[in-house]
């Protein structure tokens, strides 16, 4: 599995070099023109320049009346926006990465303060359980969405994906995770809805389908669209977001039914529902160890080049590393 690992892997029209990826990881950096600090834009290059083959950047906000949850992010609605991405990513195709920029809204996890609209938008008036991390106050009611509103949302998805065309990004990552406004339509817990939008599986999606079509149609032929999905939310961690895998099988069906391919995320569902959903559970059938030796932890975490970036080539000589799994450093016991 080390040698995997290395080894190049086909993602549409793009041959990348590896298996080392870059996540969107937000760093909140951006001043009031909503542009990324250079220190956190090379950031990215330097890993690109270090052996990643994929690079994410952190989660672009895609409008500017209420979809911004935390302070310091950044938008690609404007020229000045633009301009300030293309060196990054012109510098990470030179070091012979991929780069795909990450967009989302925040809808009920929106911080009303720092949205011009002064306002919290979400499929129904549903508040998260936790409290906002930020303030350490309740999250505000958010107004259950007007068609008006979602049309004005999925618009500003596909001006945002414009953005990132300009700007030279090899691909685009819609964010349909972690709680935010796409994750809240998904799930039965924060859409109430009565109309098209809410009710079955295929009605919650239908807003993600939107906004899918809609950036498909404004992407050049061989750039990267990809489709964000989790079971949980960053404030509602306690709950499943989704009843059972019944919901989660007829989801990645619905995605795969469409321009974006649900092959490996059918395969990853499939493992962790019949293992209970239970990591630990995968690992003993799967036949795998955890790693307790700080020395290959250390190794993992070079490999993921989280921590320093420069280790990324290094790795290949670290024959103890033979496995992933998200949340666990694992290895292989063959």
């Amino acid at each position: 599995m080390t040698a995997d690992l290395f080894a190049p892997f086909t993602l549409g029209a793009y041959t990348l070099r590896n298996r080392l990826g870059v996540a969107p990881m937000p760093r909140m950096s951006a001043g009031k023109e909503a542009i990324p600090r250079r220190d956190v834009l090379d950031f990215l290059v330097r890993r690109a320049q270090n052996g990643a083959a994929l690079v994410f950047t952190e989660a672009i906000v895609t409008d500017y009346e209420s979809a911004q949850g935390y302070p310091g992010q950044a938008r690609i609605l404007t020229q000045p926006q633009i301009e300030a991405w293309k060196p990054v990513t012109e510098a990470i195709r030179a070091h012979g990465a991929v780069s795909i920029m990450q967009m989302f809204h925040c809808g009920r996890m929106a911080w009303p303060e720092i949205n011009p609209a002064a306002r919290s938008i979400a499929p129904s008036p549903v508040t998260p359980r936790q409290v906002n991390p930020l303030t350490g106050e309740p999250y505000p009611v958010p107004d259950a969405m007007s068609r008006f509103d979602i049309a004005h949302v999925v618009n500003g998805f596909v001006e945002t994906a414009r953005g990132a065309v300009a700007a030279g990004f090899d691909g685009v990552e819609i964010h349909g995770a972690h709680g935010y406004l796409i994750n809240q339509f998904l799930s039965s817990y924060s859409n109430h809805r009565t109309d098209e939008y809410g009710g079955t599986m295929a009605n919650r999606f239908r807003f993600a389908r939107e906004i899918i079509r809609a950036v498909h149609e404004v992407l050049p032929k061989d750039t990267l669209l990809t489709f964000r999905v989790s079971n949980w939310g960053i404030a509602d961690m306690e709950v499943s977001l989704f009843r059972d895998a019944r919901e989660w099988e007829e989801l990645i069906d619905l995605i795969a039914d469409g321009t974006i391919s649900g092959r490996i995320a059918k395969q990853v569902f499939d493992s962790m529902y019949k293992t209970g959903r239970d990591p630990a559970r995968i690992v003993e059938e799967e036949g795998l160890q955890q790693v307790t030796d700080f020395g290959e932890i250390e190794a993992a975490i070079d490999a993921v080049i989280a921590a320093n970036p420069d280790k990324a080539e290094q790795t290949k000589v670290k024959p103890q590393l033979a496995g992933w799994f998200v949340g666990q450093v694992m290895k292989s016991t063959s």
